[in-house]
């Protein structure tokens, strides 16, 4: 059974965080309800403490919320006459799948959210629209990004023609790229004035390819990885060459 513990914090913000210390984990990897938000008092006289639930994230999802009661067998069903039609591609039952799977893990949170399905050829869009985008995105998008492993994980095991499937809220992921591609701007040209190398703090791998491909046409600059893991950092130094 799933491991739980209610958590108490000046503000919500710090709750989460002793959270995460305590199960050893990134805010993204948690499940935070929110019991309350506190309140600071008048002069700081009657203050309450902001108190949360928090768990670890899973997979552990019932199924049959997730994706919705099995079909009667066809024999069972009544034969209605209705005009041929082809069949659905593969990739819509697995976009139908990961829908109904992201519904269900946002009612396990407590998360009220209507998610939409957008198909392109190289990718399943997942939207996610509600009232607690905040929530849901994280800092940094570590929680929308964590969701996105857990349905790509249980979908996709199940496929032979995998296809990616990739979660957003608020147009998140636009809006996040565009402020990395101006951040990568910002230090080359930083990096051009001082000639020295320019070190960006900790991303993962999808937001260090979004650097990288920013800067790939400036000869004058090179971009490399350096750590392991989730301290994976970029390095924007100038080119050796003349």
């Amino acid at each position: 059974m799933t491991k739980t513990v209610e958590i108490e914090g000046k503000t919500i913000d710090d709750a989460i965080e002793t959270a995460c210390q305590e199960f050893d984990v990134p805010r993204g990897k948690l499940n935070i309800e929110i019991i309350s938000e506190g309140t600071t008092g008048l002069f700081g006289l009657g203050s309450k403490k902001a108190k949360i639930k928090a768990s670890l994230l899973t997979l552990d999802v019932d199924l049959e919320l997730a994706y919705g009661k099995p079909e009667k067998p066809a024999r069972e069903q009544t034969v209605r006459k209705e005009e041929p039609r082809a069949p659905s591609p593969a990739v819509h039952d697995s976009a139908v799948r990961a829908q109904r799977l992201l519904e269900g893990i946002l009612q396990r949170m407590s998360v009220n959210g209507r998610v939409t399905i957008q198909d392109a050829p190289d990718a399943i869009l997942l939207v996610i629209e509600g009232n607690d985008n905040g929530l849901l995105i994280g800092k940094r998008g570590q929680t929308l990004d964590a969701l996105q492993h857990l349905v790509n994980k249980a979908v996709n095991r199940q496929e032979k023609d995998r296809k990616q499937i990739i979660i957003d809220t608020e147009d998140y992921r636009r809006k996040r790229e565009e402020s990395l591609i101006a951040l990568a701007e910002k230090l080359a040209r930083k990096a051009k004035r001082t000639h020295k190398a320019v070190t960006l703090s900790n991303m993962n791998a999808r937001e260090r390819r979004i650097i990288h491909l920013a800067l790939q046409g400036d000869e004058s600059l090179i971009t490399k990885s350096r750590g392991e893991g989730s301290h994976r950092k970029i390095i924007i130094q100038p080119s050796r060459k003349k």
